[in-house]
């Protein structure tokens, strides 16, 4: 199932890319010539027909309308900013050096510390009341 998923967006994915570059144009494109190089060759030699189907005078209605898309495509849909509506960032190198040195703290604050520490040890052995 994951094998099939995975086919499947592959081929959404170069079907996106194809018509997102325009690719679809050149198909169109190439089988317009391939039309108007088999009409011509029914009529005229094959190098007359291959020069022909070529040559820019005789395009038929499927070349023009595929130039004209193309066109249509290229041209930019909004145009960018221009120059000086760009802020441009200028980074000067500092004339001094400063390093912040900061020291460790101490493990446990001394106001921090157990009262059972500052005392003073017991007597050993601890006195007896007779």
């Amino acid at each position: 199932m994951s094998s099939l998923r995975r086919k499947f967006s592959l081929g959404v994915t170069l079907l996106a890319w194809f018509f997102a570059s325009g690719s679809q144009w050149d198909v169109v494109q190439a089988f317009a010539w391939a039309r108007m190089f088999v009409t011509n060759a029914e009529t005229m030699p094959l190098g007359d027909a291959i020069v022909r189907t070529f040559s820019p005078e005789a395009r038929c209605e499927l070349c023009n309308a595929v130039s004209t898309a193309k066109q249509n495509q290229e041209t930019p849909a909004a145009p960018g900013p221009k120059l000086e509506d760009k802020t441009f960032l200028v980074f000067e190198p500092a004339s001094t050096f400063t390093v912040a040195v900061i020291l460790p703290a101490k493990a446990v604050p001394d106001e921090a510390r157990p009262v059972s520490v500052e005392r003073d040890r017991p007597p050993v052995p601890p006195p007896r009341s007779c």
